[in-house]
């Protein structure tokens, strides 16, 4: 095999720094100097030397980028510096409130500078190059760890192999974001529809698809580009002092920057380049859904640091989700697993936001009332945050004489049960909750949930067995059921369904606030169970009490005095409750606690573990005397009760000179106060 000659090494050096600058020019400056053909040429040029001679082969050669046959795995990349989300805003005020909590961290009154950049709409990656050369390419993944797409990173024109120019420093990660131009994407989508193969959705989902390939040949003929919009890691001594020129350095490397970007002097110079930005959305040849603003200092943007899951110094402002028109051709009423009733546009089928749309939400009667929305109606329809269908205006010109008024039904769809919207709230609940079969697993879930009647092992999967092979109907049917028939069910041995019968039989005698939470009124948590349980005794006592007189209890409003005695006032729900008693389960009585408790308004904490009471009997008999429970000591704790092997919170509750209770003590004051039998 010959050698290559010192005239020929220096050739295929000319090539490939004449190419690469073409690519510069070509993807990041928009300037080319040559015509594709005489690209071509170069190109082919180069690609026969290095066949001719393969010791010039070179990992960083333009020629490299086609990409390989040979499939590849993605393995698990961990980010040095996590790829961290950001925050949204979707208004005005949300984008000055963020303005006005970086000026308070500041300390500043003065306007601050921002980098604005458009928010295209791709996928992020993560570029590490040592000494100048690609090394490894990154997925976002979870922001904490991502993919390894080197292989399919290398075949992106605009993404440089080796970095130019002299300031490069011997370890840096930039990091962008890889989309598909609109063009290319419409071009992608007809050839593949030609060849009878599955279409994209949209451009991300092209972008996101093509970096996902197995195979690196097939992502190199996809349409991808890039723009770089940080440099994450490298030698400080060589970062600038802003994001701005931070960003002109990796321009210099040979990197696209978005050419939309601009610096603004404080909020209002932020909302003109917002306005401005989504004038040019559509006539942009990519889709962007915001745009980006983050402080420009960098000692600025340290000062400010991060949440746990976002920097505090950059926010993207979203813009309004792409609108079309349709017709409304009819509204039906769905009822979901809490009770809401809600009213849903069947619509004339119409592609928006990447999808074909035929149903919408209408929210609520408030809604429909606000948008003066009819049967017949010609309507804006938008994907919210790209995802849910929902009317947002109504063309009254386009009117026809036959719309049809939208009423909200009297009955539930489902279970015929009257539909209650109280005052005060936009969303109207079918009130048969424990009844009704749109409800049901839900009404179940909640039933046996621990902080309920605590039905060891009836979970989501078995619930569903049991509706599916219809053995449960409502939660009284639980007490019906008998080994023999969850025996031979899926998953169902001998040994399970006797734990599954023993655990429901365990449930049969509640306390009365248990029981009361169990049935899931709405509004009615814990502390109000407990509190209307303290107040009144008895289940029947509740029952029977009307708005007024339940509204006597403390946290209970006319709201929630509302959904309490639309409860009760249901007959499937009373015929629920007589079934439940019929099938043995016996609620128990409480004491009813005259007067203020004796521990209203105070804070415990509870720590180290006792022998007489679990942590929640603990806790339970602390909120009976009127007690907060919190997990931490505070300057506003009352009292610590310390059990056996009490650790940090009994050291700060001493430090803070916070009063402490044993176990011994502990049990002394709830006999005082009568919530705890004396011979206990």
């Amino acid at each position: 095999m010959s050698q290559a000659s010192p005239e020929q090494i220096q050739r295929v050096a000319d090539l490939r720094s004449a190419i690469e600058d073409h690519n510069y020019r070509y993807y990041v400056l928009d300037d080319p100097r040559i015509p594709d053909a005489e690209y071509d040429r170069l190109f082919r040029e180069l690609q026969q030397l290095e066949s001719e001679f393969p010791e010039l082969a070179s990992d960083e050669s333009p020629t490299r980028r086609v990409g390989s046959s040979v499939e590849t795995s993605f393995a698990e990349v961990v980010h040095r510096i996590p790829m961290l989300s950001l925050d949204n805003a979707f208004s005005e005020d949300e984008l000055r409130d963020f303005d006005r909590r970086v000026r308070e961290r500041l300390g500043t009154e003065d306007g601050v500078e921002y980098v604005c950049e458009p928010k295209l709409d791709g996928l992020a990656v993560s570029l590490h190059y040592e000494h100048g050369l690609l090394i490894r390419a990154a997925t976002r993944g979870d922001g904490y760890a991502g993919e390894d797409i080197t292989a399919n990173i290398r075949t992106i024109p605009s993404i440089p192999l080796k970095l130019r120019g002299e300031q490069v420093p011997e370890l840096v990660e930039v990091r962008g974001e890889v989309y598909m131009p609109k063009a290319g994407f419409e071009k992608l989508n007809q050839k593949l529809a030609n060849q009878g193969e599955k279409t994209f959705v949209n451009p991300r989902n092209a972008a996101a698809g093509s970096l996902r390939q197995k195979k690196s040949t097939v992502t190199a003929k996809r349409p991808l580009e890039m723009c770089a919009y940080s440099v994450a890691v490298t030698d400080e001594a060589e970062l600038p002092d802003t994001h701005w020129e931070g960003l002109q350095r990796v321009r210099d490397w040979g990197f696209r920057v978005n050419p939309e970007m601009r610096l603004a002097q404080g909020v209002e110079d932020c909302l003109t380049a917002y306005s401005e930005l989504m004038d040019k959305r559509d006539s942009l040849p990519y889709e962007i859904d915001g745009i980006v603003f983050k402080v420009n200092r960098l000692d600025l943007q340290n000062r400010l640091g991060f949440v746990s899951r976002a920097p505090r110094w950059a926010i993207a402002h979203k813009f309004p989700a792409q609108e079309e028109l349709t017709v409304i051709e009819d509204v039906e009423f769905q009822v979901g697993r809490t009770g809401a009733v809600t009213p849903v546009a069947r619509l004339k089928p119409v592609f928006v936001g990447g999808v074909t749309v035929s149903n919408a939400t209408l929210h609520n009667m408030d809604e429909i009332r606000r948008l003066d929305a009819r049967i017949g109606d010609t309507v804006f329809i938008r994907r919210a945050g790209d995802v849910i269908p929902q009317v947002v205006k109504v063309v009254v010109e386009k009117r026809p004489a036959d719309a049809r008024e939208v009423h909200l039904p009297a009955q539930c769809p489902v279970c015929q049960s009257d539909v209650v919207q109280i005052e005060g709230e936009a969303v109207a609940r079918c009130s048969g909750g424990l009844y009704c079969p749109a409800q049901r697993k839900e009404a179940i879930r909640h039933y046996a949930s621990r902080k309920a009647l605590d039905i060891e092992g009836l979970g989501d999967k078995w619930i569903d067995i049991l509706i599916n092979h219809e053995l449960v109907q409502t939660v009284a049917d639980l007490y019906r059921l008998k080994k023999q028939d969850l025996t031979g069910l899926e998953r169902m041995g001998d040994k399970s369904a006797g734990n599954l019968i023993a655990a429901i039989d365990r449930s049969r005698n509640p306390v009365l606030w248990r029981f009361l939470y169990a049935l899931g009124i709405r509004e009615v948590g814990e502390a109000t169970a407990k509190a209307l349980a303290s107040h009144f005794g008895t289940l029947e006592a509740i029952a029977e009490a009307d708005e007024e007189t339940l509204q006597t209890v403390p946290d209970v409003g006319p709201i929630v005095a509302g959904h309490i005695r639309s409860f009760f006032e249901q007959p499937h729900n009373q015929e629920t409750l007589a079934a439940l008693k019929a099938a043995g389960l016996v609620w128990q009585e409480e004491e009813v606690v005259e007067g203020e408790a004796p521990l209203q308004g105070q804070t415990w904490v509870l720590t180290g573990a006792m022998s007489q009471l679990t942590r929640d009997e603990a806790k339970e008999k602390l909120e009976r005397l009127g007690a907060k429970v919190a997990g931490s000591v505070s300057k506003k704790t009352a009292c610590v009760v310390a059990g056996e092997a009490a650790g940090s919170k009994l050291a700060k509750a001493e430090k803070l000179e916070i009063p402490v209770l044993d176990e011994a003590a502990f049990l002394d004051l709830l006999r005082d106060h009568g919530v705890l039998d004396s011979s206990a």
